[in-house]
């Protein structure tokens, strides 16, 4: 059985939201880009299911821990839990960034079938999850989306008082919940923030994606970021790349932000007509998860508080 850290702060908006699918054979999803805390939200309800059941057998497994690197295919994950399965009792099973294991649905679902079976995974794509889960496991599953910390999280993390020069921390800084262990100066914590943003785009958009144009991949990102809030389409965009002298399709321009929301780094709006209740067909805002994210890429300007 894994060792866990002492839990420093609570995330109790997201246990109470579980809590009812809790002891049931429904399995718990919870996605997220990484370093949002999805780790700590199962270790948070690890600690739960101890308070309530001091014996209970727990299964963890965390794919970005050595110990676990052996697990890499559907068969690998399965018989290693059915190793560590207690018959007649129920099982608590924990496996988080389960998208490194090749074809890891078909493991849940055979571990699904069996009730005493309470399951818990994590995952950094959502596009894998929607497609992959609801196909296996049709409405035996629940999703759980995690977020960076909200702005009274921000306030509860880190001991601050709600006024305006927290606000500007946590508009300047963004919501990682790790920064409670760095000093919160600029040079320290964007740093931090900017390695976040590469493992980010380069496991969870350009290797899971296939990518071959990472530049032009950068470009997008960065045109997103200078472009909160504002109203565009793919076909839009790749015609003000066109006047940049960057030629790119509206198809590749669509795929590849496409690519950015499945893996959390910027949510996608459509505009949405309320006569007609349709969606349009043209027409999108973008707005990045987490504003550290975005400030290391755009920068951070002041004026950006308007």
């Amino acid at each position: 059985m894994s060792k866990f850290p002492t839990l420093l702060h609570r995330r109790d908006t997201y246990i109470e939201r579980i809590k009812p699918f809790m002891h049931t054979p429904i399995v718990k999803v919870m996605i997220g880009h990484r370093r949002v805390g999805k780790s700590y939200i199962l270790y948070q309800l690890i600690d739960e299911i101890r308070n309530h059941e001091h014996d209970a057998n727990i299964i963890y497994i965390n794919k970005e821990d050595i110990d676990y690197v052996d697990i890499v295919s559907s068969k690998d994950l399965h018989d290693y839990i059915a190793q560590r399965l207690i018959r007649g009792k129920k099982n608590y099973i924990f496996i988080d960034e389960i998208q490194e294991i090749e074809d890891f649905k078909v493991a849940v679902r055979s571990l699904a079938l069996d009730e005493s079976n309470d399951i818990y995974i994590t995952g950094s794509n959502s596009e894998m999850f929607s497609s992959d889960l609801a196909n296996e496991l049709g409405g035996r599953y629940v999703e759980f989306k995690i977020y960076s910390l909200s702005y009274m999280e921000f306030l509860d993390f880190h001991k601050l008082n709600n006024d305006d020069e927290s606000l500007e921390k946590y508009i300047r800084f963004g919501g990682l919940p790790y920064l409670i262990h760095l000093p919160m100066r600029e040079e320290v914590v964007m740093e931090y923030v900017r390695s976040v943003y590469s493992t980010i785009v380069l496991r969870d958009v350009v290797a899971r994606n296939n990518i071959r144009n990472t530049a032009f991949l950068e470009q997008l990102i960065r045109f997103l970021a200078d472009h909160i809030g504002s109203l565009f389409s793919s076909k839009s965009i790749s015609d003000f790349l066109k006047s940049q002298n960057i030629r790119m399709s509206p198809t590749l321009v669509s795929e590849y932000a496409d690519s950015l929301t499945s893996a959390f780094v910027v949510h996608r709006l459509g505009r949405y007509d309320i006569v007609g209740k349709r969606l349009f067909e043209r027409g999108e805002k973008y707005f990045f998860e987490n504003m550290g994210i975005r400030n290391v890429v755009a920068g951070y300007k002041p004026q950006d508080r308007a």
